[in-house]
């Protein structure tokens, strides 16, 4: 075997295999079959109608919304639990399982901008009949036969079929990587909620055990008095009454607080029985969001840019159906060596060349490529439908939201006259009742509608809380569309490590 010739043979199945390459190029999207895409129109108002010129606006620097916008409450127990979320939620793990995915999914396709090649060996010994046809007594007919072909198949993509099957896939990864960040927007603001309803129980539960302290001095007091003749045993056994129920209310706010304990326990990826939370009041108040114009949701919202991007990857869809009409190209090479013993296999005489073009178009197919590019159209339809109810459904979380809060600031500062109206006035009952002026009655119906005050001035701090952490999940988190993979055009160089 001569080196100059496998030199020869090898460098000329190169220059052959290049240049193919270089044709097909050449020919790549030059005939592109598809619509060209441009975001579809979304319904928006010029500001949102719970934002009235008297809103509170935010310092400018203070409560800009980003990445970590949990730092926004100043908590550290709440940035200590967020940050674990981030690490060891199992749902969030699986949604970037999901993204990796896609983005496989999109180098799979590029891999189509490329020819494939093969190569086999297939070294065979083989005897034929004497009496086949075309056999004559000089046939030798026992003969090894070793072969070694490369094959090259390279799709031209003259009708876009693989550029819009790119677009398509890449679409999708960016629409999945969007989902990413909803999962994570949403587990994040799931745990903040959960965690200031938490604290709200803490202090209904405080509020309560303080309450029980003062019910069991109410009750001792009217023992005393009915052990002196003073009051009668119901006034014994009402206090007793209002004592126990009370403590029942307290056992049983235990139960729900035990429920979200074990809910954050789950959300940072522990066991509940691992887990424990440590009783806290709610301080707290809600700090004032901006939640700027509704236009911005558009690049602030991950579900809004996920809609859009699966608007994109239905439009690239009709172009693969389209380009279904039209005859696929391919080139195709074979070139290898080929020869009867191993001695003179590599050499220059025994190479084989050969190479050429298939286009195959389908004749009949009885509607089916019709049927298919309708239903990519229909998708299409669907999908911007779909892009457009999703702005809708924000705008509305927003509008909700920005009314919830706005609501319960006015309610919370009605509820704080109703507490402070209902101790003057049990304060008044307990000064009469030990006068011998009013009945116990009296003093229990203030003493429950003190409590009952006081529980509600509680709860509406806790729903202010978490109202605004709804507010932060509608607008988006802090996360802007810029967060998506970067895209590259169909006419750049394919990069099989990006989107």
């Amino acid at each position: 075997m001569s080196a100059s010739a496998i030199r020869t043979a090898s460098l000329s199945s190169r220059r052959f295999c290049a240049a193919l390459f270089v044709a097909g190029l050449t020919l790549l999207g030059g005939c592109a079959i598809g619509p060209h895409y441009s975001r579809p129109s979304a319904p928006a108002a010029p500001a949102f109608k719970e934002t009235p010129e008297n809103w509170k606006l935010a310092q400018p620097a203070d409560q800009i919304l980003r990445g970590n916008w949990w730092e926004i409450y100043q908590d550290l127990q709440l940035n200590q639990l967020e940050e674990k979320v981030s690490v060891s939620n199992q749902t969030l793990k699986a949604a970037e399982a999901q993204f990796e995915q896609a983005r496989a999914v999109v180098q799979q396709n590029r891999s189509q901008y490329f020819p494939t090649v093969n190569a086999s060996v297939s070294p065979s010994q083989n005897r034929l009949s004497r009496n086949a046809p075309n056999v004559t007594p000089a046939t030798k007919v026992n003969y090894t036969d070793l072969v070694l072909p490369v094959d090259v198949s390279y799709e031209i993509d003259l009708w876009g079929r693989i550029r819009h099957t790119v677009e398509n896939a890449r679409a999708n990864a960016q629409a999945t990587a969007a989902d990413l960040e909803s999962a994570s927007l949403s587990i994040h603001a799931e745990l903040a909620t959960d965690y200031f309803q938490a604290r709200t129980l803490d202090a209904e539960i405080r509020l309560l055990d303080s309450t029980v302290a003062a019910y069991q001095k109410a009750m001792e007091l009217t023992q005393n008095r009915y052990n002196g003749g003073i009051a009668s045993q119901v006034d014994v056994a009402q206090a007793q009454t209002q004592l126990e129920t009370t403590r029942a209310q307290e056992i049983d706010l235990g139960v729900q607080r035990a429920q979200f304990e074990h809910a954050i326990a789950v959300l940072t990826g522990q066991p509940p029985s691992t887990f424990s939370l440590a009783a806290m009041e709610l301080h707290a108040t809600p700090p004032v969001i901006p939640p700027g114009i509704p236009a911005e949701l558009l690049q602030r919202r991950p579900d809004i840019a996920a809609a859009e991007r699966r608007v994109a990857a239905a439009n690239a869809q009709i172009g693969v159906a389209r380009a279904a009409y039209f005859p696929s190209l391919t080139l195709n090479a074979d070139a290898g060596f080929e020869s009867a013993s191993v001695t003179n296999w590599l050499s220059g005489p025994s190479g084989f060349a050969a190479a050429g073009l298939t286009a195959l178009e389908t004749l009949f197919d009885a509607g089916r490529r019709r049927a298919i590019s309708e239903q990519a159209e229909a998708a299409y339809d669907q999908s911007v439908a779909n892009y457009r109810q999703t702005v809708l459904t924000a705008f509305q979380e927003v509008e909700d939201s920005l009314a919830a809060l706005r609501i319960l600031e006015q309610e919370a500062t009605t509820q704080a006259g109703a507490v402070t109206a209902a101790e003057h006035s049990l304060s008044l009952s307990n000064n009469r009742y030990r006068g011998g002026v009013a009945s116990y009655l009296e003093v229990i119906t203030a003493q429950s509608q003190a409590l009952s005050n006081e529980r509600t001035a509680v709860q509406i701090s806790g729903e202010r809380m978490t109202n605004s952490v709804l507010l932060i999940k509608a607008l988006g988190g802090g996360w802007d569309i810029s967060s998506l993979p970067v895209v590259k055009k169909p006419s750049s160089s394919p990069n099989p490590s990006a989107l």
